[in-house]
This record gives structure tokens, sequence and C-alpha cells, in this order.
């Protein structure tokens, strides 16, 4: 409808998504020289009330994309994976965008019932520019960590009072206004029960950054808590797992000779948090044998080569035909050179010369793929791929190979490009990864997708190529997944920029 409540077809409504974009492109070549300071600074609150309103636009069209079931109808799945795989978003601004439509936007579940009661007095600040994108977002988490039994006029009150702040206050003070209001709502910590704090609950490892450092953050229940208190207790101890130390106390010894644990923390000099973080990478590496080291006057005392650990790797089990470990992959030419990055069957990326540390004490498995990527055969007497099988295609394809999927290897299944069914064997040649969404995607029907095995005069000899429905792509063009080989491309551009360089520099 427009401003007056009047329907409009879809001809107006693409005639002012594009005038929208005309009076952008206007202003935004436009000389901005002559505007007085004051008038200057009117046009920025006036076109940032416009933008404010037009990013509330996004939990309407979340709705819609919904409701017309479009994640599931182009492969995306879900709501986060389409906007990211569509509009080209990061993960966090998907979520954020999802998380205030739950919020302020009624989203409705499969019954047509709202997923979360609407904070509708921050949908209406938000719809009239009143207040931004991040004012709506720390609203939703605000509200969203209050008691579950709370009175309904209370969490309206409590909401309505978030949002008059909001209206002259800026979104960094929500966060401290939230711990403010449930301290007062909760003076003595009797209204939050037990079942608050496991909604609460999560772990999240944020995406590693360019130097490969990854941040994590959540909210631990008191159980979790109070089990990690004890295991640092002990091992985050100055002295214990320091990975800087060339004799580092091992993780599985019950006991230590003092006079070891005493010289071990003098030469420990990392901080609390560092020592916390080398504990839990002590607890999770690979059992190695530990040597003895005899202090003077004493017996033997065991010290570890680099963190035995008190739950060896045996102990987690399989996952998907392997061990539970860490894989890495690397090329041969970053190997000899001692320079570039491993890749992990979850995703990550070390590098090589820490790899080839994680690799020490360990039975390596080699993999020696030809020019095209294409391993060992096993043929055709076994439907299900072999342990090695899965390997090497973890050394290919590092994850899903559904274009745009960004699933790791450790989350997919082994594909047979031809069907098992239609004679298709269990050969290197013929599988690859597909995670369990993407894996169920292909199928006969009008909405199926199609895998092959891309030609050898393509761009991308002996890859899965995937061919969406018609409905998705006409022309029926197969695709292959770029996405887990963006290292190979980074390292592809940066090996010819450093010969243009040096070529100038001649």
């Amino acid at each position: 409808m427009n401003s007056k409540g009047e329907s409009l077809d879809s001809c107006g409504i693409t005639a002012l998504v594009t005038a929208v974009q005309n009076f952008s492109t206007t202003i935004l070549h436009a000389t901005l020289t002559p505007i007085s300071d004051p008038d200057f600074v009117a046009m920025l609150q006036h076109l940032e009330s416009c933008k404010r309103q037009l990013s509330a636009l996004d939990s309407r069209l979340i709705i819609e994309i919904g409701e017309r079931g479009l994640p599931q109808s182009s492969g995306a799945g879900a709501l986060i994976p389409f906007l990211r795989e569509t509009l080209g978003l990061s993960r966090y601004d998907a979520a954020g965008r999802v998380k205030i439509a739950r919020s302020c936007g009624g989203l409705l579940d499969a019954k047509g019932q709202p997923l979360t009661d609407t904070l509708s007095a921050t949908a209406q600040a938000y719809e009239a520019g009143d207040i931004s994108r991040d004012h709506a977002r720390n609203i939703v988490d605000v509200m969203t960590h209050l008691p579950a039994d709370l009175p309904a006029e209370t969490y309206a009150e409590t909401e309505q009072h978030l949002v008059e702040h909001c209206l002259t206050g800026q979104p960094d003070d929500l966060p401290k206004m939230g711990r403010e209001i449930l301290a007062r709502l909760d003076p003595d910590g009797t209204v939050i029960s037990d079942a608050d704090r496991r909604r609460r609950r999560g772990l999240t490892l944020a995406r590693p950054g360019v130097d490969g450092m990854s941040k994590i953050e959540g909210w631990l229940t008191p159980e979790l808590r109070a089990y990690l208190d004890a295991f640092f207790a002990k091992y985050a101890r100055p002295g214990m797992c320091n990975l800087d130390d060339p004799e580092p106390l091992a993780l599985s010894a019950k006991s230590f000779d003092s006079k070891v644990l005493e010289a071990a923390a003098r030469r420990d000099r990392r901080d609390a948090s560092q020592r916390t973080h080398d504990a839990l990478f002590a607890l999770l590496q690979p059992t190695v044998p530990a040597k003895p080291v005899t202090s003077p006057g004493k017996t033997a005392a065991p010290v570890a080569v680099s963190g035995e650990s008190v739950t060896p790797a045996a102990a987690f089990g399989q996952h998907r035909g392997l061990k539970t470990q860490v894989i890495l992959t690397m090329s041969l030419a970053d190997l000899e050179r001692g320079a570039g990055l491993a890749s992990t069957a979850t995703g990550g990326h070390v590098s090589i010369n820490e790899a080839l540390k994680m690799a020490a004490g360990t039975r390596p498995v080699l993999a020696v793929l030809d020019p095209h990527g294409i391993p060992l055969f096993l043929g055709r007497g076994k439907r299900l791929a072999s342990p090695g099988q899965r390997l090497a295609l973890i050394a290919r394809d590092k994850g899903c190979t559904r274009p745009g999927c960004d699933a790791p290897a450790s989350m997919c299944a082994v594909h047979h490009i031809t069907d098992w069914a239609d004679g298709g064997p269990t050969d290197l040649s013929n599988l690859a990864l597909a995670c369990d969404h993407c894996h169920a995607l292909v199928n006969d029907s009008v909405d199926g997708w199609k895998t092959i095995v891309m030609a050898k005069d393509s761009a991308h000899p002996g890859r899965c190529g995937w061919i969406a429905p018609k409905h998705l792509d006409p022309t029926g063009t197969p695709k292959v997944n770029q996405r887990h080989h963006l290292g190979e491309l980074g390292a592809a551009a940066a090996d010819s920029s450093c010969r243009q360089w040096g070529s100038r520099a001649a």
C-alpha cells in the first residue's frame, strides 16, 4: 500500500523501488558544497530517518520470503542461508535481520503462529524511522534476557522505556540499561529460574579473522561453569600446560614434584586468560607419549612432550566414518616452501608451521592428487565410501560442493554424482561431499537438483557440478562451489601480484 493505504500492483511497487534507486544515485553524485552547515545537518538527519525506514522494511520482506517458501524452493533451506546467498550478506548481518524480524515483524511458524511475542513499540518506532537497526537489535537482546514469567504489563512497560530512551539515546547504552533493569526486576537473584538459564545458554565461535584468530563468546550454565572452574583451577595455574615452555607439564599426570611445578611456574610469563586458553588446548590434544624428566635429588617426574590429553581422541569415537580428530590438508608447494595455510575439515585454517607441529607424534595419511585434484580409485565393489576415500574427498572438496553452501567437510556425507542405483561406481571420480541438507535436494522431481562430473575441457575438470532446477536457472548451466577454495584463489592472486611487483621493480 502507499501512504494513503491504497493497494499497489507489482508495476507500482517496482516503479517505487526504481525511484528510490534513482533518488539515491542523484544524491550520491550531487554537489553538496552549496548547502549551509545547519541545512546539511538537517539533511543528514532526514536521510538517516529514511534509511532507517528502508532497513525496517527488511522485516516485512523477510516475512514475505518465509511465506513464499523461497528458502526451501531455492535450496538454501532456511532464512539466514537464503539471505546470505541471495543478497551476499555476512552471517552476522543476516542473522541480525532475521532476529529483528522474529521479534518485531511478527514472523510466523509453519502453523501460522507468531514465533515470539511481537515487540510492537519497537516495531512502530523502527518503521517510523525513529530508531536504527542497532537500536532494534539491542532492544531485542535486552528483552530476550528478561525472566520468562515476567508479567505482561511489566514486559510491555520495559520495552516502552527502552524505546523512549532510543529516541534520543545511543544503541551502545542499551546493554547497560538492560543490566540495570534486570537487577531491579530481580534484586535477590531469585526470579531467574533454571529454565531461564538453560534458555540463555550457548557458546559461539565467531568466524576466523584475517589473522586466523577466532573470538568465542556466550553464556555458560552454572553447572558447566562449575566443571570448568574445577578443571582450570588445576590446569590453568602458573606452570601448567604452557605452550611456550620447552618441557610443559603433562595434563594426564595426577601429581607433580613440587620443585618441578615451582620451576615451571617461575618460567611462566602468561596472563590468566592465556593460561585458560592453553589448558583447554591441552585438554583436546591427541594423546602422545610422556617422557620422564628427573629433578635434582628426586625420581622421574612425568612431563608431556606436547600435552597428553586426559580425554584421548580415541574416547571421542567416530564421526561420519572417521575418527573424531583434526584433519589437515595442505598443498605440496606450500609444504615445500614452509609457507601458506593448511585447511581443516571443519572449515578452519592454520599456518603450515603450526600444522606440522600439530602433526608431530601422529600417524599421518598422505594423499597424492593428480593435477585436477582427483585421487585414488576403489572401484564399484562397495556402495559406501571407505575411510581412505573420505579423507581424499576432504582433501579435494574441503566441504559441501553445492554452489553457495559453506558447510565444512565435517558436516558432509559422501554423495554419488551418478547415483549408485543408476550404476554409478564408488570411485573418487564419481564421489563428492554434500551436507545433509544439500544432499536431500538431489532428486528427479521438478524442484530437484542434478549433479554431473565437470568435463575435461571445462574450467574445473573432474569437479562436481550442480545443475539447479529450471525455476532457478532455466539455462541448466552446471556450476561448482568455490567457497571452500577461496584460499587457493587468494594465493593465486597474491602470486600474480608478487610477479607484477617483481617485474616493475626490475
